[in-house]
């Protein structure tokens, strides 16, 4: 009889998970701190990936399995299952997540994810030729695309109050999603309007392993100061001289031209909310679902006002757009590196399509 795939899974996750407890056992501290698999396995506990008590691993321990629809990032048997290492289809998800199961090197040290070349994005856009980069992208893309903003508002008037709106969150670290523009659409396209796609740096920084040590995650920032000197960091770095955010200053690196647009997005919206809703609106990070009723008005919510209860709900095709390209840009802070300009590009055409309604200086921003 032919020996089942999933005994071999699991018995090769057990030795994995075990793995730094059996060479601190059989192993001299001295020859410990000298061993290239320790130092490993110490990089990777040190990163997000590895961390077994991240909410990332842990919100679902109440209910004793990740369900089979967050499965794929939220635990390493999800993601083997999504590989096909367990026997089943790849690119689909059979069964629930092992809770408390962090992303470890079973994930990405099999022969089916080395295999791995292209990636369906949530848009329904499948790219190929990812190589080292197609394991991150399966779960720093989103679940969410600007199709499906589109496909929401439908043929409802731009400032018109329905309650069949409701917010669309693209979800967490959507670098990808951020790096490949306009081929995956993963932000709001304003019709009419072109995007940047996929940015292409320079050959040796160019995949998601070229600039991120691939067990601890961080940058390797040296590498970024070997071509763009006379900056302190990289936060400073600019390739492009207009003053897209309008505050006059075009010596400041392109994520402060970011921030300050993303600012002033914020501002339209919350302006857009008061006189245009009649309710107003705020945002609350890092709680679902972000968008609540600014009870007070003082721009800002509340422990107290971020709650279900008080989510925002008059919702309309106009304010939905601009929230959800919002959204996209908060939730990849290090999108002044992974495309500027997309960013850009999808903050200017929001704010833009905002002061058909609201007051917004357009005059003092420009589109790259």
């Amino acid at each position: 009889m032919t020996r089942r795939k999933p005994a071999r899974l699991f018995a090769l996750i057990a030795s994995l998970t075990t793995l730094a407890g059996m060479l601190a056992i059989s192993t001299p501290a001295a020859a410990q701190e000298d061993s290239p698999v320790s130092s490993l396995v110490e990089a990777w506990l040190s990163s997000p990936h590895g961390n077994y008590h991240s909410r990332s691993f842990t919100y679902w321990n109440k209910d004793g399995e990740v369900p089979a629809n967050c499965a794929t990032c939220h635990s390493e048997t999800g993601f083997l299952d999504y590989l096909g290492v367990d026997g089943s289809a790849a690119g689909s998800i059979e069964k629930p997540g092992v809770i408390n199961s962090p992303i470890g090197c079973a994930s990405c040290h099999t022969s089916e994810a080395h295999a791995l070349t292209s990636v369906r994005f949530p848009s329904g856009v499948t790219v190929d030729g990812l190589g080292s980069s197609a394991t991150c992208t399966v779960c720093h893309q989103g679940r969410q695309s600007g199709l499906a903003v589109t496909k929401a508002v439908g043929d409802l008037g731009e400032d018109t109050v329905s309650a069949e709106l409701s917010f669309l969150n693209i979800h967490y670290a959507v670098a990808a999603a951020t790096m490949h523009g306009a081929e995956t659409n993963g932000g709001y396209h304003y019709p009419g309007k072109t995007y940047a796609g996929r940015f292409q740096h320079v050959p040796s920084a160019n995949s998601c392993t070229a600039c991120h040590d691939p067990h601890t995650t961080k940058v390797a920032e040296e590498g970024c100061m070997t071509c763009h000197r006379g900056v302190d960091t990289i936060r400073d770095i600019r390739m492009r001289h207009g003053d897209f955010d309008g505050d006059g200053d075009i010596a400041e690196g392109i994520h402060g031209e970011i921030v300050t647009l993303h600012e002033r997005l914020y501002n339209a919206i919350t302006a857009y909310g008061r006189e245009v809703t009649g309710t107003p609106i705020g945002y609350a990070k890092g709680r679902h679902p972000y968008f609540f009723v600014d009870g007070d008005g003082d721009g800002a919510i509340s422990d107290a006002e971020a709650v279900r209860d008080n989510q925002f709900k008059a919702w309309t095709p106009r304010l939905l757009k601009a929230a959800y390209n919002y959204q996209v840009v908060m939730k990849d802070p290090a999108g002044y590196v992974h495309n500027p300009t997309y960013l850009l590009q999808l903050l200017h055409d929001s704010l833009e399509s905002l002061s058909t309604s609201v007051d917004v200086d357009m005059a003092s921003i420009s589109r790259p």
